[in-house]
């Protein structure tokens, strides 16, 4: 795409909508050829492999992933003639209830909108380095383990 509509970034801060964006019919529209616009909240559970975290420590390769975050965004914009992306991910512990992920499609329809949201999250946990280390018990940074039962943890979490 010449013109980029996306907009990514890789934070410690808080991720907030801004109280402007909150209506549809605001400034969040980049266009009034937009009919749909579809947010999306990764926000940390409780559980983690049935057993109570506090929260997440994620932890990034952070030009790479900037890098690979962008070029996602951007590939959806033109794979789904999105008219917005906006792509925040936190690093650093994230406790539980909050959001480590705000996704924001804009599009002229909404299949396009969802069906590029549900793409753009899937591609995030594919290519870009995030890595995360649930915080088990009272005290953080988390599980105190030997390094297999770690490893095998953090296989089955994923590691995004």
């Amino acid at each position: 795409m010449a013109n980029s509509v996306s907009q990514v970034l890789l934070t410690e801060a808080r991720l907030d909508a801004p109280k402007e964006d909150v209506d549809p019919s605001t400034a969040l529209r980049t266009s009034l050829a937009a009919g749909a616009v579809v947010d999306f909240w990764g926000v940390v559970r409780e559980l983690e492999d049935g057993r109570k975290i506090e929260g997440i420590d994620y932890e990034a390769h952070k030009a790479m992933a900037e890098h690979q975050m962008k070029v996602i965004a951007d590939a959806a914009a033109e794979t789904f003639e999105l008219s917005q992306v906006v792509l925040h991910h936190r690093v650093g512990f994230v406790r539980t209830g909050e959001a480590s992920l705000f996704l924001r499609v804009s599009a002229q329809h909404r299949a396009a909108a969802f069906e590029a949201s549900k793409w753009i999250v899937d591609e995030l946990k594919k290519k870009v380095p995030i890595w995360k280390k649930p915080a088990f018990g009272p005290s953080r940074p988390g599980l105190k383990a030997t390094a297999r039962q770690a490893a095998i943890t953090t296989a089955k979490s994923g590691i995004r």
